[in-house]
């Protein structure tokens, strides 16, 4: 980019400076926390919302636009070899609900078992470093 420099040259580059720093810099995203903090038991309360709560529901919204959009697709379909456009169109918007519905509840699936897998992955860990930290001896041992 080229405009005015500086200096007030013509066609130099645009540059930018600072008089001071900001009063406030941010923390420049996210939350301050330092470490990598795991509650086994809110894992495992979503693990469980999601199979409880989220699934069910997911899976009943799903099942709504069926009865209606059956009925729909009849009331437009060829009666007499006539029929209009819009069944066809109803149909084929139908199943690709259905497919958007099972790739929600997949996903869902996907979540719910990765929350309860981290669980142990993450015990698993604390159990091997606890192992190893009691495998080092210290003179102190034998007091």
């Amino acid at each position: 980019m080229s405009g005015t420099g500086m200096d007030g040259t013509p066609g130099q580059p645009v540059g930018m400076r600072l008089n001071q720093i900001p009063a406030d810099p941010g923390t420049g995203g996210g939350t301050q926390t330092p470490d990598l903090a795991s509650s086994p038991e809110a894992k495992k309360k979503a693990a469980n919302s999601i199979e409880q709560n989220i699934e069910p529901a997911t899976r009943k919204a799903g099942d709504v636009a069926d009865g209606s959009t059956d009925a729909a697709v009849k009331a437009f379909g060829p009666k007499d070899a006539e029929g209009w456009l819009t069944s066809g169109a109803l149909k084929s918007a139908h199943g690709t609900w259905g497919e958007q519905v099972k790739a929600l509840l997949d996903r869902l699936g996907g979540e719910k078992q990765s929350l309860r897998a981290a669980n142990t992955v993450f015990s698993g860990t604390d159990l091997q470093i606890g192992t190893g930290v009691k495998g080092v001896r210290s003179p102190l041992d034998t007091y």
